[in-house]
């Protein structure tokens, strides 16, 4: 029997640990959960990391939410509205202001049930809204919900970085508005460091989400596929920028 809140979190961080060490993939979605409700966390990441498909990244804080925000660009966010340091809605406003991350869905959990407080949480752009106590069962068939539209809309909006556009829906990248030929790989890498404008890639990330290796192989291999990335974007080349020593990221202006 656990008897204390620290010590079932160390479980919990145990849990992830382990099982992010052996079972975390390119296609793994981190959900950020934001909460300083210790029981809420230890329920939903027991529940959660039964999945292979999520791993999870926790905050006990407002402020240390939004930095992990930033930092993580995690795929999902749960969060409580009565949060020390920074208030829940204050995050979702800056989230939800922010270019790159207000893509990011956000699923509010909060023992706050009033109609005001869920109608303001909507109208900042909220995803969803679901009231402690809560159906764990339920709330694990939401967080599917939007995972599900989510990848539904990344696969087919629109991506812009500057000159370059990529239409995943059509397999098509343009530049200065003038159509490009890129091979599968090409469009694939260039597709990645898009989904992710302004954020850095180690070489052996874009390994294993373009390629799918799980082991690193040769990490020269991307660099020569950028090179060759970078020759076919013509002017727009300096999109793509490198990181020396770690990998590449594309501007975010």
């Amino acid at each position: 029997m656990i008897n204390t809140t620290v010590e079932r979190f160390t479980v919990i961080q145990n849990q992830q640990h382990n099982f992010t060490a052996h079972k975390r993939t390119a296609s793994s979605k981190t959900i950020l959960i934001v909460d300083n409700d210790q029981d809420a966390i230890d329920v939903l990441a027991l529940h959660l990391l039964r999945h292979a498909a999520y791993t999870l990244s926790i905050a006990t804080n407002g402020a240390l939410g939004l930095e992990k925000a930033r930092l993580e660009s995690p795929w999902m966010i749960i969060i409580d509205l009565m949060l020390p340091e920074m208030s829940g809605v204050e995050v979702c406003k800056i989230i939800k202001a922010d270019r790159v991350l207000r893509v990011i869905p956000i699923i509010v959990l909060t023992a706050k049930s009033d109609e005001a407080d869920r109608i303001r949480c909507l109208e900042i752009g909220v995803d969803d809204y679901v009231t402690k106590p809560f159906s764990v069962r339920e709330m694990v068939l939401r967080i599917r919900a939007l995972d599900r539209r989510r990848t539904g809309e990344i696969i087919n909006e629109k991506m812009r970085c500057g000159l370059v556009t990529v239409d995943p829906s059509c397999h098509r990248v343009a530049v200065a508005g003038k159509s490009i030929s890129l091979t599968a790989v090409e469009f694939k890498l260039l597709s990645m460091l898009m989904k992710k404008p302004g954020q850095l890639l180690s070489r052996e990330m874009l390994l294993t989400g373009v390629w799918r290796y799980e082991t690193i192989i040769n990490t020269r291999t991307v660099d020569t596929h950028i090179r060759r990335l970078r020759y076919r974007l013509g002017k727009a080349a300096g999109a793509i920028e490198t990181v020396r020593g770690f990998g590449y990221r594309m501007r975010a202006d």
